[in-house]
Parts: structure tokens; C-alpha cells; sequence
């Protein structure tokens, strides 16, 4: 098998493919905070509601799975110390985004900066925690995609059941 279809195959991957969902979500939201269309803020709170919901399970498989197996595998861990106060930070910004009554001015700031903070975040992951990940003697990504894969599954389960 060659190595490029691999690669696209592994953990590593399928995070990045959960980073360019959340980003598109980031642009659309942008597009609406600037729309005076009927129902823009309706679909405004919808969106960032998805956003959040996306981005808790996102940073919940990285911290149950991700960072913890490659923690083991890298000896510079630096990088994922500065994740976990990343993704503190992110949190932070969901719980309130997801506590807000209505969409306001602030509201959009919110929501531009936690977008802001997973751009940043994702640089960092793309350009230096993949390349280690990948680098990683003993780390099995194409076996951590599949216990990531099935950890999302259930948490989006859990989170849908939640919201109906």
C-alpha cells in the first residue's frame, strides 16, 4: 500500500478533517453575522451551537486518545502541555457561547475568537504535533484512527440524544 494513501488514512487525518468542518462552520458564521437577511440570527445561534458541539467532541477524542498515546511516544511534550491550555481556553469561550441568551455583538465576537484560537491551535497541530505524531517510532495512527473514530461516534450519539 502506498505511503500517501496512508497517510491520509490516519489519525493524524481524520483530526485534520474535523479541523477544515469547524473552519468552513467558522466562514459561514462569518458570512452571517454580516447578513441583514431574515432569520440570520436564528441560523447564527444554530451554527455556533454546531460549532461548539463539533469542537467539544473534537477536543475530547485529542485528550481521551490523541495527545495521552502520543504523549507516550514523543519525549518533548511541550507542545501538547500548550494544547491542553489551548483547549482550556476554547472551552472557556463554548461554555459561553453555548450560555448566552441571545446572539449579540458580543455573541459574534465570541464566536470570532474562538474561531481565531482553533486557527492558531490547528497551525500548531498541522505543522508541528502531526509531523512528531508521524514521526513516532511505536505510535499505530491507523490504529488511533479507529479508536478516534468510534469514541466520536459515541459522544456525537450522546450529544444529539442530549439536544432532541
Amino acid at each position: 500500500m502506498p505511503t500517501t494513501k496512508r497517510s491520509e488514512q490516519d489519525a493524524c487525518s481524520l483530526l485534520d478533517t474535523d479541523h477544515r468542518k469547524v473552519k468552513k462552520m467558522f466562514k459561514d458564521y462569518e458570512a452571517l453575522a454580516h447578513s441583514k437577511a431574515a432569520g440570520a440570527p436564528e441560523k447564527k445561534r444554530e451554527l455556533a451551537n454546531q460549532i461548539c458541539m463539533e469542537l467539544t467532541v473534537h477536543a475530547q477524542i485529542e485528550e481521551e486518545i490523541f495527545y495521552p498515546g502520543l504523549r507516550e511516544a514523543i519525549k518533548e511534550t511541550d507542545l501538547l502541555d500548550e494544547a491542553a491550555v489551548e483547549h482550556a481556553s476554547a472551552k472557556e469561550l463554548i461554555a459561553q457561547i453555548q450560555a448566552a441568551a441571545e446572539p449579540d455583538e458580543m455573541f459574534d465576537a465570541k464566536v470570532t475568537v474562538l474561531g481565531e484560537y482553533i486557527d492558531h491551535h490547528v497551525k500548531e497541530e498541522r505543522n508541528e504535533i502531526f509531523v512528531k505524531a508521524r514521526a513516532a517510532h511505536g505510535l499505530d495512527l491507523m490504529a488511533m484512527r479507529e479508536q478516534l473514530e468510534a469514541r466520536k461516534e459515541e459522544l456525537m450519539s450522546e450529544l444529539m440524544g442530549e439536544t432532541a
